[in-house]
């Protein structure tokens, strides 16, 4: 619903449409992106959809119109006008609805395709706004649109930020980088990836050097731009990087700005405006003399517009503002918090490491409990566990809590197949003698929405499941969810006390921010595991962490920040 609302507002700005109707598309899509609402049920109640925040009467009737039928009668109108290609142009870097506009205008242009032939033409000269470097610009978007899809996992970009600000810290007088934008907001995947440079070298009168040094990073694919204190360039990848070299009194206004979100910045500045302020990538300064009230550090701009600091991972505009204004912000949930880890894999099916060998690595990172689930035999390719094997491994991981002499609880568990028609994979005499048993859907993801909520909801009636495991399905940028009434499972989950996981593989990151708000919401239990199949991946768990604050959990909202024995005693109690 979101994303036909969105680009309905797309299509309507191409269109040159009014201005505050876009804009009531735009909120709308907000609010359907982000509510825990299940709009699909709501949708028979005019009243419930008006209780959320941005839907007014004429969007409520719009989420109506897309339950029941699948699309938005405005959105096909357009389509109909302008064709689909349209939407695919505007996921290019940089191409915003103007531009789209102009290129359906000027030369007829509505896909991607019809655009890269038209630059390969020449029809572009002479084109308002189209003068050889945005030619050029546009010509080096489409080829990397076409390489990623214009979308990168979160531990991709974390992992270029690392590289390049390696890289910066090296130059002299260059003495801190900050990732800005989706990567420090937590989000799971980027589009793009700012970093914010400061230090002696970037004071104005010295800021040439210092760019002509961003400049040969030797990673660099292609140079989009080079300015007086800004180079963008291009990774290999087809990763967009902006650094931005910025001097000490004014970092924290930028990196308050570019680290956003949109809807969050204009929520701010409307604030500053009403206290008499204006706020900007420079500063937040006195409307009637333009005098700087704060600009050196986040936490001034914040106090001064008399709030708390807020996080990163909830600059969303979904609350947060006023909760800092009352001085109601959660404490967010961190990484020091985790007591244990509850998914993991071992070298009897797809794993890299033995019992013990993840054992004393998961006492290295300060746990004080682990549980070993490896596959069960559904997942031949995993050489998955059948029952005989199960028993034997059973053995095994207690020997090895034995041999830890208490210093870590190894539990004994299981990743046990949720088969098509909801049945486990191992028996329930097998079953019965694991600590954790983890259900989890592997496989037959193609089943309709009704057959997979049955087939999960089967599961999690099984007196032995503890855990239900990744409970989406999702594959970040691969693999999109499987369909499933996730309301009806999670609220049968609570009900169960069986703990929905987050899965913090940063392939994976399922559920995502928005459902566990609903989890919370719901009142269910909730684990954070790393599915590690690696020693060295225990611990690695910060990627997930970030989902957990996205969704404002505390560390009370998450079960293995218990001690062991306090951890058991909450999942549901085995029969």
């Amino acid at each position: 619903m979101a994303r036909l609302l969105s680009e309905t507002a797309d299509l309507l700005e191409i269109d040159g449409g009014d201005g505050f109707r876009i804009r009531s598309y735009r909120r709308a899509a907000d609010a359907a992106e982000q509510t825990t609402v299940d709009l699909t049920a709501a949708a028979a109640d005019t009243a419930r959809l008006l209780e959320i925040p941005g839907i007014g009467k004429g969007m409520a009737a719009n989420l109506q119109a897309i339950a029941a039928t699948g699309t938005l009668p405005l959105r096909e109108e357009l389509l109909a006008k302008y064709g689909a290609g349209l939407l695919e142009l505007l996921k290019l870097p940089g191409m915003g609805p103007k531009t789209v506009a102009l290129l359906w205008s000027a030369a007829q242009i509505a896909s991607i395709d019809a655009l890269a032939e038209a630059i390969e033409a020449g029809r572009l000269a002479g084109l308002p706004r189209m003068g050889e470097k945005q030619i050029e610009k546009l010509r080096k978007g489409i080829d990397d649109y076409r390489r990623s899809a214009g979308r990168y996992r979160i531990d991709v970009a974390e992992d270029a930020a690392q590289r390049i600000s390696a890289y910066l810290l090296a130059f002299p007088g260059i003495e801190r980088v900050t990732p800005a934008g989706s990567l420090r907001r937590g989000r799971e995947t980027a589009g793009d990836l700012d970093l914010l440079v400061t230090g002696p070298a970037c004071a104005p009168e010295h800021t040439a050097a210092a760019v002509d040094y961003v400049a040969a990073y030797p990673g660099i694919h292609n140079i989009i731009a080079k300015g007086e204190n800004k180079v963008s360039f291009h990774l290999s990848t087809g990763l967009q990087v902006d650094v931005r070299l910025l001097p000490s009194a004014s970092y924290g206004a930028a990196l308050q700005y570019f680290t956003g979100s949109k809807a969050h910045n204009v929520a701010l500045r409307q604030r500053a405006l009403k206290m008499g302020y204006t706020l900007s990538e420079w500063s937040l300064a006195r409307l009637d003399d333009n005098s700087v009230v704060a600009a050196a550090t986040e936490q001034e701009i914040y106090a001064a517009l008399g709030m708390d600091w807020i996080p990163p991972e909830l600059r969303e505009n979904l609350g947060e503002i006023e909760a800092a204004a009352r001085h109601a912000l959660p404490r967010l949930i961190e990484a020091t918090d985790l007591r244990g880890d509850l998914h993991m894999h071992t070298d009897s099916t797809d794993g890299h490491n033995t019992i013990r060998e993840m054992a004393d690595a998961a006492l290295a990172c300060g746990y004080r409990y682990i549980a070993i689930t490896d596959h069960s035999k559904n997942l031949a390719m995993t050489n998955g566990l059948d029952e005989k094997r199960a028993l034997e491994q059973l053995q095994r991981v207690r020997e090895v809590d034995r041999l830890m002499e208490g210093r870590i609880r190894v539990l004994t568990g299981i990743e046990v197949d949720i088969l098509a028609d909801g049945a486990l994979d191992l028996d329930d005499e097998v079953l019965a003698q694991m600590e954790i048993v983890i259900a989890s859907v592997h496989t037959r993801f193609e089943q309709s929405r009704e057959e997979m909520t049955a087939r999960v909801l089967r599961a999690i009636e099984n007196p032995y499941v503890r855990i239900l495991g990744h409970p989406t399905g999702r594959l970040l940028l691969r693999r999109e969810p499987f369909a499933l009434d996730l309301g009806l499972v999670l609220r049968r989950a609570s009900e169960l006390r069986v703990a929905v996981e987050h899965n913090a593989a940063p392939e994976r990151l399922d559920l995502n921010d928005r459902d566990l708000r609903l989890a919370k919401e719901l009142g269910c239990r909730i684990v954070i595991s790393s599915d590690s199949h690696d020693a060295r991946n225990l611990g690695r768990m910060d990627y997930g962490i970030r989902q957990l604050r996205r969704a404002w959990l505390s560390p009370e909202d998450v079960l293995n920040t218990l001690e062991p024995g306090d951890f058991l005693a909450a999942l549901r109690p085995r029969p």
